[in-house]
């Protein structure tokens, strides 16, 4: 059961880093105790944004309720808000109500709005890629996922929660709405993109450092 807990908590994300918290060091603890699943997460500082916090927080018990079969705990450590979160999150309660007159409205568009951005930094870098090894603009704009010898499962699976098509006839390019992209604006979405990704890998080095500073290791 220990190792189904960690497979699962490998499966959630920080959202605006879009990488397993099991990578970026953020679970303390795992441990079964009498049959229940006791988890204990940690972020780089006491002031982490409470609705990135709660996201993981609420994610993590949700994954590991959907394999465990029994009672599950997770706990947030060391965080100004830790109290209300782990409250809000064993109750069921929601970030409105666990925050409430401070909350502007469910998480549900700040996840979209960082999985936006992961979906266009993994088109990037396919599209880098092929460009490096000879493809245009043009060639890009008509590909299909089938037609990638690539793995494509990270980006189709950003795209099926996206709602976007992630079929093997979908286009590699697409844009927030699910509509192709054309040769024409690629290159300056491609650009954009590029910025994006280069702000997720600063920002989880950024986050991994303070972390590493802050608990003297990354277990």
């Amino acid at each position: 059961m220990e190792a189904a807990a960690w497979r699962a908590l490998g499966e959630v994300l920080d959202p605006e880093l879009d990488q397993p918290i099991t990578d970026l060091g953020f679970v303390a603890a795992c441990e079964v105790v009498d049959g229940e699943v006791r988890v204990e997460l940690r972020l780089p500082t006491y002031f982490c944004a409470p609705n990135f916090a709660y996201l993981m927080v609420a994610d993590a018990r949700e994954a590991l309720a959907a394999v465990s079969g029994g009672p599950v705990r997770v706990r947030l450590l060391d965080h100004f808000a830790s109290e209300e979160i782990n409250a809000g999150v064993a109750a069921g309660d929601g970030f409105d109500a666990t925050f409430p007159g401070l909350a502007a409205g469910e998480l549900d568009d700040l996840r979209a709005t960082f999985l936006r951005k992961a979906h266009a930094a993994y088109q990037q870098q396919i599209a880098a890629r092929l460009l490096k090894a000879g493809r245009t603009h043009a060639e890009l704009v008509r590909l299909r996922l089938g037609e990638l010898a690539e793995d494509t499962t990270r980006l189709r699976r950003r795209r099926r929660q996206l709602g976007l098509p992630s079929a093997d006839d979908a286009p590699l390019l697409v844009d927030d709405e699910g509509r192709p992209v054309d040769a024409e604006s690629l290159p300056l979405r491609l650009r954009f993109a590029r910025t994006t990704q280069v702000s997720i890998e600063g920002n989880a080095g950024w986050c991994r450092g303070l972390l590493g500073t802050r608990y003297g290791d990354l277990h």
